[in-house]
């Protein structure tokens, strides 16, 4: 089982030993030690880890520059200024202490999940691009070997490979042409014999795609073992041509390597680019797959993968253009910073599954009772934050104090005996003098739900 690398850096003499004692009992992690943070910024560049996790004196220094490598912040000293610091150096989440090993156990779980989905879903994303790249690459041509010729590069320009060939095969007397190959665009109308080709005559057979992972063992290609041999080629994948479930007259894609097996989105990636080809003057049903897997993906990149509603991501996006076009029309924006009352007490009891469908469940109630007009987001944890256009002050505190009602004689499904859960809510409305950009509305907001928390929690709280 491959381990997941986790980079650690802190000095606490707190810290180290609850880390190591955490590492020591875990074989699907791999913890890498560091004490100098250029070491690990140098260490990630080359290999980035699965994850870090950062004690407080060098987060602002690794956290941002880090980039895409979610981080675990250890919380020590003054545990809210620390979380504050940490949210804005882009931590994904944080511990405090007492440190526990499930929830040390939960986060990193968590954000490598997230961060495994978030690259799946790029790299989908990019299979997609280069499908439309090919698309339109190919669409203003009718010139059928230019056309060919364009398919085979940009396949190579993709995805590394030997050879790249569209084979046209004559059914009746079972010869083979390269119509376009990438090495060169003169190499073009060469006939080929099909005894020396059996994945070709196998493809050809079944219309299904051929893949050859090791030539040295398929025994495929145990009669053309020999002659292949020279050329230096491990890894073989022919697949059919394909328009509307049909194979088109006598077409095949045919790549090859030297070095390493093709991988399944390399091959589903191909896939697309044959349908494609076949499809070229009449793509229009291509285009609407493309670009509704598009949006299904966009959708994916603004939501929060555990509870469905919009990411912090999307919020900041929106907050910024709501809160410019308050601006300009002179209008009031009120922000609404919501935290679940002794949520850490949920997940102590119940555990951090039952405390994950908690949340869900509380999302679902907030957006059942949200305005359309809402902008409803999570903030990370147990904090969600709602956005409240065209709202003023005396508007925002009724849709909180509605809001709490609801949550709180509202029976968790989740829970044992349907326990009652309470919420607490801040408020913060612009204009205001002290309000001067969408920042400083979130920031309000947050202040005021710490009021709510200090006043005794389950109550909602202006800023003034």
């Amino acid at each position: 089982m491959k381990k997941h690398e986790i980079a650690i850096l802190t000095d606490s003499k707190k810290q180290l030993p609850f880390l190591e004692s955490f590492f020591r009992d875990r074989n699907k992690y791999r913890p890498s030690y560091f004490s100098d943070p250029a070491l690990l910024l140098d260490h990630a560049r080359v290999t980035p880890p699965a994850a870090m996790i950062l004690g407080m004196k060098n987060i602002s220094d690794i956290a941002r520059a880090a980039g895409q490598i979610p981080s675990v912040a250890l919380i020590s000293g003054d545990i809210r200024r620390n979380i504050r610091e940490a949210r804005n150096c882009k931590a994904n989440c944080y511990l405090y202490p007492p440190y526990l090993d499930i929830d040390l156990e939960h986060k990193i779980e968590a954000i490598i999940r997230e961060k495994m989905m978030h690259e799946k879903m790029e790299a989908r994303k990019k299979e997609l691009e280069a499908v439309i790249d090919l698309t339109q690459l190919i669409s203003d041509t009718l010139d059928s070997k230019e056309l060919l010729y364009r398919i085979v590069r940009k396949i190579a320009e993709i995805i590394p490979v030997t050879r790249c060939s569209i084979i046209k095969i004559d059914s009746h007397n079972r010869t083979a042409i390269v119509v376009a190959s990438y090495e060169n665009q003169i190499f073009r109308d060469i006939k080929i014999s099909l005894r020396k080709y059996p994945e070709i005559l196998e493809a050809l057979t079944t219309k299904e795609d051929v893949i050859i992972r090791d030539v040295a063992t398929d025994p495929l290609m145990s009669k053309v073992r020999k002659l292949i041999a020279p050329l230096g080629i491990r890894s073989i994948l022919v697949v059919p041509i394909f328009r509307s479930s049909k194979v088109i007259g006598t077409l095949f894609l045919r790549t090859s390597r030297s070095q390493g097996t093709f991988s399944e989105p390399e091959i589903r990636l191909l896939h697309s680019m044959a349908n494609a080809s076949a499809n070229s003057l009449f793509n229009s049903f291509l285009f609407e797959q493309v670009e509704d897997e598009k949006t299904r993906l966009e959708k994916l990149s603004i939501t929060d993968y555990l509870t469905g509603i919009y990411n912090v991501r999307y919020f900041y996006h929106r907050i910024i253009q709501e809160f410019s076009r308050a601006q300009r029309y002179s209008s009031s924006l009120s922000c609404l910073m919501l935290d679940i009352d002794f949520f850490k007490k949920v997940n102590d009891v119940h555990g951090h599954k039952t405390g994950d469908m908690v949340l869900k469940e509380f999302a679902t109630v907030l957006r059942r009772h949200c305005r359309k007009s809402d902008v409803l987001a999570r903030y990370g944890g147990e904090e969600f934050i709602i956005l409240l256009p065209e709202t003023a002050p005396e508007g925002a505190f009724s849709e909180a104090e509605r809001i709490r009602k609801h949550i709180s004689s509202h029976k968790f499904k989740s829970l044992k005996n349907k326990n009652e859960l309470t919420v607490s809510i801040g408020i913060a409305t612009s204009p205001h003098p002290k309000i001067k950009a969408h920042d400083d509305l979130i920031a309000s907001a947050d202040s005021a739900l710490f009021t709510a928390k200090n006043s005794g929690r389950n109550r909602v709280a202006i800023y003034t």
